[in-house]
């Protein structure tokens, strides 16, 4: 809506209202839970919110000449001379709002002394996300040096706790929170991509939960160097901001030349981290480039056969997927030449003759034969010292042809922005997908970029674009394909590679206790079709860690489900068991990739309740996993949330999914299944499994809503 000066976009249960007076740019005067704005509210709430014409709080480019002390929005120079800019409207705002359906505003200003010109665009999504990007034009003569360019939203005084995370390979994404101080907590990712340690950065009222309390966050929708950010200044005054981290002199913009920021995500949630997540989950869904068919199960056979391919052995392993349920079949590491190890071949992007003599058609066709898709890992943007390509064309390394940087995993990075390397790149990835007959590509990214030099300047942002492109261009050409990005793991997961891939791979780390915690915090931003999410061997690969297979196909149940072992050698009674999980995925998967998911703030720290209810709240899934041995001799209640209060639900435990039978309370095991409403559920819950002293166990149940009784 628009009155006046006053602009108010609103969704779901948030709104952002800005005030439009001019000349300076749009000014936030209140982003958050909706309060309810009306048409006829403008003047009350211009003169309620201020309108000091100096003071920049809640600006969309805050600056110390209007009265700004905090981390500036845009930094900048020209050969070290500096013009402090002070941006005004060069044309009024262009606003494109509806109640309760978001809207967008765009913002055209100039600063002619600087030579500065801006826009601006902020969308509000129907589901209440906001995104917010600027575009910076030099309208004068001479380079400008643009150093930092930056979007920012406010958040208000009662926001006083930060939630981010801290991660490394194979442990992404674990939580730390602190109270929000003033100062500025500055989260940085300078590897090149986007970090083990990447998601969501949180601010919010005191003690918020999953379930519970006020919360707004940020996320830097870029797969290069970027920063999020939280600031709180000596006024009161609090922004949350994101974008691209720029190396000096990277971006230089010439007479007429721009710079645009990616988009940064801006949520906000009454109800705590689940609206964060629901927000987000719906607007991903909503993409009309969203994957739109069932998630098939996927074998992936890095864990099964690491680099000891052998045609035979991955045929019968094949034949072993297929008779499970499986539906794509992904062949890893160790295809190409010379690639019987991590330390050569990399970048030698042909079959290796010497292990596959007939190429991988064959296995290609067998694949598709027996109904599955057939997969195949690239690892495009690196490349090994030892191999033909680095041998032919050390100039398409990133890096400075006189002082290569450490290798890291015997890995240096290829130039993709150098035109030759990226035509060799999109021809031979081209190619083996027409005539291996790929469907699916997993795209992996295993080193950070150091000393990235392109053309002798900072390469990291000329890399990230040029990888979107690449990734753009095949999926133009080859408009079925599916790619998975893959990095190290988790180490690239963000909206950004996510507007061109399918799926990410949550962590290299599948044994299941690990990957909880990984999942639950990943699934804060995405939701479960987009995190791979695998059943593997036991004990597991990287932990060592043994588990049984129930907890196994339980945690990867709430994911892209797949499986990464030979199962070729496991015993009858486990493929058995492995099949009928593989059928209960099936059947749930458009409850877990269509619902909202729910978590529990469950008062056990060594074990947690989360699940995913349909839209209709009429059928829903839930897990019990212990991860760790309780104080208490009783597990505390399980509470169910998310139902509808007033509807009585149908429970079952699931058996195929949930450890033996000797663990299950004892309503699990009446012949009559209870049925209670969805408050009861929520509130009070159910008496919990049998499982205080016995980690790497979980108990899965589903819900149905009992039809409403016909009236007299």
């Amino acid at each position: 809506m628009t009155e006046s000066n006053l602009v108010v976009l609103s969704a779901g249960d948030a709104a952002l209202a800005l005030d439009i007076t001019g000349p300076d740019l749009p000014r936030v005067l209140h982003w958050g839970v909706d309060p309810g704005l009306r048409a006829d509210d403008a003047a009350q709430v211009l003169d309620a919110m201020g309108r000091t014409p100096r003071h920049q709080a809640g600006s969309l480019m805050p600056s110390q000449g209007k009265g700004w002390f905090g981390r500036p929005a845009l930094t900048g120079h020209r050969d070290g001379r500096v013009r402090p800019p002070r941006f005004e409207l060069a044309e009024p705002v262009a606003v494109r709002a509806m109640d309760g359906c978001g809207g967008a505003v765009h913002v055209r200003a100039l600063d002619r002394g600087a030579g500065l010109a801006l826009d601006t665009e902020l969308q509000m999504t129907e589901q209440g996300v906001v995104r917010l990007r600027h575009a910076l034009t030099n309208t004068a003569a001479g380079t400008y040096t643009l150093d930092g360019l930056a979007c920012v939203l406010p958040v208000p005084a009662h926001a006083v706790e930060l939630l981010d995370f801290a991660g490394r390979w194979a442990r992404e994404r674990s939580p730390q929170r602190a109270p929000l101080r003033q100062g500025v907590w500055s989260r940085e990712s300078r590897r090149g991509r986007t970090g083990f340690d990447a998601g969501l950065l949180l601010a919010g009222a005191a003690g918020f939960g999953f379930r519970h309390g006020q919360v707004w966050g940020v996320h830097s929708a870029w797969s290069g160097n970027h920063v999020q950010y939280a600031e709180r200044l000596a006024d009161g005054t609090t922004v949350l901001g994101g974008g691209e981290l720029l190396d000096a002199g990277e971006i230089r913009l010439a007479d007429g030349e721009s710079y645009r920021t990616p988009w940064v995500y801006f949520a906000t949630s009454g109800t705590g981290l689940d609206g964060i997540s629901r927000g987000f989950h719906e607007m991903l869904r909503a993409r009309p480039r969203h994957p739109a068919t069932a998630r098939p199960v996927t074998l992936n056979i890095w864990e099964a056969v690491y680099f000891d391919h052998d045609p035979e052995r991955l045929h019968a392993l094949a034949r072993t997927a297929a008779a499970v349920g499986v539906e794509r079949f992904v062949v890893d590491d160790g295809w190409f030449r010379h690639r019987r190890h991590d330390r050569a071949g990399l970048g030698d992007w042909y079959v290796d003759e010497e292990v596959w003599p007939d190429g991988l058609r064959p296995l290609a066709d067998h694949v598709h034969g027996l109904g599955m898709q057939f997969g195949l890992w690239f690892e495009p943007e690196m490349v090994n010292p030892d191999s033909d390509l680095a041998r032919a064309h050390p100039d398409w390394l990133l890096a400075d042809p006189e002082r290569l940087p450490f290798e890291q995993r015997s890995q240096h990075v290829l130039d993709v922005a150098h035109p030759d390397a990226y035509a060799h790149l999109l021809e031979r990835i081209g190619t083996l997908i027409g005539e291996v007959g790929i469907d699916y590509l997993k795209w992996d990214h295993n080193r950070d970029l150091a000393d990235a030099v392109h053309d002798g300047r900072p390469g990291v942002h000329a890399q990230t674009t040029a990888v979107y492109r690449l990734l753009d261009e095949l999926r133009t050409r080859h408009p079925e394909l599916e790619i998975e990005s893959c990095s190290s793991g988790g180490a690239r997961a963000d909206l950004g590679i996510l507007d061109r891939t399918d799926r990410i791979w949550g962590s290299d780390n599948i044994d299941p206790i690990e990957r909880q915690a990984i999942q639950r915090w990943t699934g804060l931003l995405l939701p479960y079709e987009l995190i791979g999410s695998h059943v593997g061997s036991a004990p597991a690969h990287i932990s060592h860690r043994d588990t049984e297979l129930a907890f196994r196909c339980a945690t990867a149940l709430f994911g892209h489900a797949g499986i990464e072992s030979d199962i070729s050698g496991w015993s009858k009674d486990d493929l058995t068991a492995l099949t009928a999980w593989v059928s209960a995925y099936k059947q749930l998967r458009p409850l877990l990739h269509g619902g909202d998911v729910v978590r529990t703030d469950h008062p056990d720290p060594a074990a947690w309740v989360h699940g995913v209810v349909s839209r209709d709240r009429a059928h829903a899934v839930f897990a019990y996993v212990q991860l760790d041995t309780s104080v208490a001799e009783n597990g505390a209640p399980v509470r169910l949330p998310g139902l509808e209060p007033a509807t009585r639900y149908t429970l079952r435990v699931r058996p195929e999914l949930s450890s033996p039978e000797d663990t299950w309370p004892a309503w699990a095991r009446r012949t009559t299944a209870p049925a209670l409403t969805g408050r009861y559920l929520a509130q009070v819950g159910l008496a919990a499994p049998y499982l205080a002293n016995r980690p790497g166990r979980a108990l899965v149940i589903e819900a149905r809503a009992q039809p409403a009784a016909a009236p007299e």
